[in-house]
């Protein structure tokens, strides 16, 4: 079910009506490279764009017609990341907050409520509410999934363009049979993640390239 922009998700803790309201959602907390990435969305009720919900339902292709559609019509929206070394220092969840707080200050327009796909929220200076499963409930935490996601895609080609031996294209830094192949014949690139465990095990082995 996607609510539409502007009114009131199921479960909600507060009566959105009359509330400018952003959805937030974050891409690539599991890979073992890469930043992290959050946007945040404010849609315009009065342009409701067809087909949104959660991104990994949707097609490459779907994501990127979306995220064009999203990026034209949308209220406000803004794309915000963690490096990998803030990742390192601060810890996955801490670093995907501090990237949704970015995402949400990033915005043209200042928000009054910003729903946030899953369970925590970050600590802004707008209430925040947490919406489990969000980006299949809520249009905006759609779309805010939307960017993301096509966001994140499009650093990894990036990445794949500067170190095309790990094959970032193919896996997208996630943890897959081939990225650990990769990793242990080429060794640990600057791009990844030292604090996961499969990186940080190669490092103790002395896999640093």
């Amino acid at each position: 079910m996607i609510v539409k922009p502007g009114s009131s998700p199921s479960l909600s803790l507060f009566d959105t009506r009359g509330e400018r309201i952003c959805g937030v959602d974050e891409a690539g907390r599991g890979p073992l490279a890469g930043p992290v990435f959050a946007a945040a969305v404010i849609l315009d009720p009065s342009r409701p764009i067809a087909g949104l919900r959660d991104s990994k339902k949707l097609s490459p292709a779907k994501r990127d017609e979306l995220a064009l559609v999203i990026r034209r019509d949308a209220l406000a929206w803004a794309i915000a990341q963690c490096s990998e070394g803030e990742i390192d220092a601060l810890n996955i969840l801490q670093a995907t907050m501090l990237a949704m707080r970015r995402a949400i200050e990033g915005l043209a327009l200042t928000p009054t409520l910003a729903l946030i796909d899953g369970n925590r929220c970050p600590v802004c200076q707008i209430r925040t509410e947490a919406v489990v499963k969000g980006d299949d409930k809520v249009a905006e935490i759609s779309a805010a999934s939307i960017l993301a996601k096509t966001a994140r895609d499009a650093a990894l080609l990036d990445m794949h363009r500067q170190y095309p031996q790990y094959a970032f294209d193919q896996h997208k830094g996630y943890p897959t049979a081939l990225h650990l192949e990769r990793l242990r014949q080429h060794g640990v690139s600057p791009l990844h993640r030292r604090s996961y465990a499969p990186v940080r095990k190669l490092l103790q082995e002395g896999g640093l390239s």
